[in-house]
């Protein structure tokens, strides 16, 4: 009976070493990705291509510091814009039959935003107390706490890996024309550019279909970039 007693006295003990709190998962995520150094980067500029329905677009993604960015995804001879100029956001986007700027506002305003190599959606989500800890999932056969937060009434879960504390999914649902969608994001093959930790794949399955794939080829940390690219109207 002692000896069971010991047994079990072990298990928890192990239980209770093991088991972090949000604080502190959050806090090893920061520090992978190296998050305190970001404040003394003016500028990122990120070139890659997206692949879709065997159609492949190349992309340029422009951030700089603290909340202006600029993604342009080239199709066909022509550029589909979306901008925050730190203000406004827009997008331009020829495949409507117009050039005009339009006005982004919601959801959409949100995924421009989204964009900003200098946003981290783990830390703005735990800082605006939106975050929980829903307990552990294998993410590519590997362990990764999983998170939640709530945006408009839809949940979302954000994977992060136990080992290397990088966010290695996201996982939601989508209305699309009136039909559910379980839409699931990998981010892999995480690279260190002078400071600047950023996934160079991210895979996104559309209920366990692929739907797109971005590469990017080429992160610039520090670079140029003039006030003016952000503004189009």
């Amino acid at each position: 009976m002692k000896k069971l007693v010991f047994v079990l006295a072990g298990l928890v003990a192990i239980t209770v070493i093991n088991a972090q709190t949000l604080d502190e998962i959050v806090k090893n995520h920061a520090a992978a990705m190296k998050s305190d150094k970001l404040a003394g980067v003016t500028s990122i500029k990120v070139t890659g291509r997206m692949s879709s329905m065997g159609m492949e677009m190349p992309m340029v993604i422009l951030s700089k510091n603290p909340n202006k960015v600029k993604s342009t995804i080239s199709f066909n001879g022509q550029d589909m814009v979306s901008v925050f100029d730190g203000e406004k956001g827009y997008m331009i986007n020829p495949m409507t039959g117009s050039n005009n700027p339009v006005e982004l506002t919601g959801e959409q305003l949100k995924q421009v935003q989204d964009n900003n190599a200098f946003r981290n959606s783990v830390l703005n989500y735990f800082s605006n107390g939106q975050l929980t800890l829903e307990g552990q999932e294998n993410v590519n056969e590997k362990p990764a706490f999983k998170l939640k937060t709530t945006l408009q009434g839809t949940p979302i879960f954000l994977f992060i890996d136990k080992g290397s504390y990088m966010l290695v999914k996201t996982s939601t649902s989508v209305d699309q024309a009136g039909t559910k969608m379980n839409v699931d994001s990998y981010m892999t093959d995480y690279v260190d550019t002078e400071g600047v930790i950023m996934p160079k794949k991210t895979t996104t399955m559309a209920n366990g279909m692929e739907a797109a794939v971005i590469l990017l080829d080429k992160i610039e940390v520090n670079v140029p970039i003039e006030d003016s690219l952000f503004k189009v109207k």
